[in-house]
């Protein structure tokens, strides 16, 4: 149907306005060009869902995918962006609402990399040293078991929202 949409499409574009007015009639469908992509994207989502099996689709069967293909229809289709002004979440009675209570391995290595950093370069260490700690890595280890280091994690939603959270908020 949108072959025959865009043959006739290109042929209006060539003939008299005249002329387009005979071939524009009730019986032929004209598809529009804001949903031929969503068209040919359910046409593929309907071949893809016959031939799972073999056998040809059972009524029923054919009935669940008409409905799945109504609803999919029926979403509404963003097409412009809305501006959103990132937002802090507040972190109330250490209630951790973005992302896992505990520090994820990536956050771990962050702090421990950053603190090493800062002791490497002369900062005093919060806790005692001991014997077993060769290198400044071992201390920011430590630290960081012990969560004396005052430092703050921000995560971040896709949108822009964010929350700060406390060190001593997470799950040991």
């Amino acid at each position: 149907m949108i072959r025959i949409y865009n043959v006739l499409r290109k042929f209006c574009y060539l003939a008299n306005t005249e002329e387009t007015k005979l071939l524009e009639s009730p019986e032929t469908e004209v598809v529009n060009e804001e949903n031929a992509g969503l068209t040919k994207a359910l046409d593929t989502y309907r071949k893809l869902f016959e031939k799972k099996g073999a056998d040809p689709l059972t009524e029923k069967e054919q009935e669940n995918l008409q409905k799945r293909i109504d609803a999919i229809e029926e979403r509404e289709v963003v097409e412009k962006i809305v501006e959103h002004d990132p937002v802090e979440i507040p972190c109330e009675k250490n209630k951790i609402t973005i992302g896992p209570p505990t520090l994820t391995r990536f956050e771990k290595a962050r702090i421990m990399g950053a603190r090493a950093l800062q002791l490497s370069l002369g900062a005093p260490p919060f806790i005692s040293i001991s014997k077993n700690a060769r290198i400044s890595l071992d201390i920011s280890m430590e630290e960081l078991e012990q969560r004396v280091i005052p430092i703050t994690i921000r995560r971040v939603l896709p949108n822009g929202d964010y929350q700060n959270i406390p060190i001593d908020y997470f799950a040991k």
